[in-house]
């Protein structure tokens, strides 16, 4: 009976010795998507900042700047092309929506990010856009890849439409999480004018040629990344934009168009962290927490059949060997 369990108990430790590995390198990659649908809102501000007013062409201190900024999962766009990639592919059409202190449009930049749901690595395929303009990213844009690496990686900037390294600075606690902590300075760049701007009856695409006058831009940007989901718990920039040169300003050399530290509003960072700890103990199921499991009860298992089959075998006992009988007891005789 007791070799019976042993056999049982050898078995179930070779399954989960099995499915350690599985989960982690066979499961870990086919389940741990992005989903196709995902849609997201983040607010974020500057307070004070810095803003062009284009009635007077004059910057102005403001209280506060909005950037509201929006992520939709293209469900029925991400089906196209995952039929001619052969993958899973998630895209995403975002809205970077800024709006003065009295509410109004101040710009408005439209993306189309296509990517790998699982790796985050983009994906090439028509659609691909920042404002109207067809681009070809490299590296990673809003999210950084499950199982973030202390590394430095490729990001992408919408306002150049390049990609250049954003370097890890070490790892930080952030909200009782350990996180890393990455930054990217883009130097001062020419950019292009935003197609849609608070300038009535002007035509934001001629607007350089016509007057002359350059759009210029350079910025600090920090994101606090959750290295299990790779997602971003916390982002700031220290942003600046100006205006240079032409006839649109005058006769002067510059003019600030934008400025300021704009930061997470503090409750989209709670929700964010929220979400992310939740998501978080998914991933390191999959990753750690039943990988390691399985292989410590694989252990365990392994270590009680081999005791249940020594207990098993009587000391002594040779089971190769035939037992030999008793001698026959003699009659006893009278004398």
């Amino acid at each position: 009976m007791r070799r019976k369990a042993s056999l049982v108990l050898l078995a179930f430790a070779v399954f989960f010795a099995a499915m350690s590995p599985l989960l982690r390198w066979y499961a870990f990659p086919r389940l741990a998507k992005i989903p196709p649908g995902q849609y997201q809102e983040m607010v974020l501000e500057a307070k004070p900042a810095t803003l062009l007013e284009y009635s007077s062409m004059q910057a102005k201190k403001v209280e506060k700047i909005t950037i509201v900024q929006t992520l939709k999962g293209n469900v029925e766009e991400s089906e196209k092309i995952e039929r001619s990639a052969g993958r899973d592919v998630v895209v995403w059409d975002s809205l970077s929506y800024v709006q003065g202190p009295d509410g109004k449009m101040v710009s408005q930049i439209p993306e189309r990010y296509i990517f790998d749901a699982h790796s985050q690595a983009p994906v090439h395929a028509t659609g691909e856009m920042v404002d109207g303009d067809r681009v070809t990213r490299e590296g990673i844009e809003f999210k950084w890849p499950f199982l973030t690496e202390k590394r430095d990686y490729e990001y992408f900037d919408a306002q150049t439409r390049t990609s250049a390294p954003i370097h890890y600075k070490g790892t930080r606690n952030f909200r009782g999480m350990d996180v890393y902590y990455f930054e990217q300075t883009i130097p001062w760049t020419k950019v292009k004018y935003p197609k849609k701007m608070p300038m009535p009856g002007i035509d934001s695409t001629k607007l350089e040629k016509q007057t002359g006058t350059t759009r210029w831009y350079t910025t600090k940007r920090m994101f606090w990344v959750d290295p299990v989901t790779g997602a971003p718990v916390n982002g700031e920039e220290i942003h600046k934009e100006e205006l240079r040169g032409g006839t649109l300003l005058g006769g002067r050399d510059k003019v600030t168009a934008f400025a300021g530290h704009v930061k997470m509003r503090e409750d989209y960072v709670d929700y964010t962290v929220d979400l992310v700890k939740t998501n978080r103990f998914m991933i390191l199921m999959l990753t750690s927490y039943l990988p390691w499991g399985f292989l410590t009860l694989a252990a365990a298992l392994l270590a009680l059949a081999l005791l249940l089959e020594a207990r098993s075998r009587r000391p002594g006992d040779d089971p190769g060997t035939p037992a030999i009988p008793a001698p026959a007891p003699q009659p006893v005789v009278s004398p």
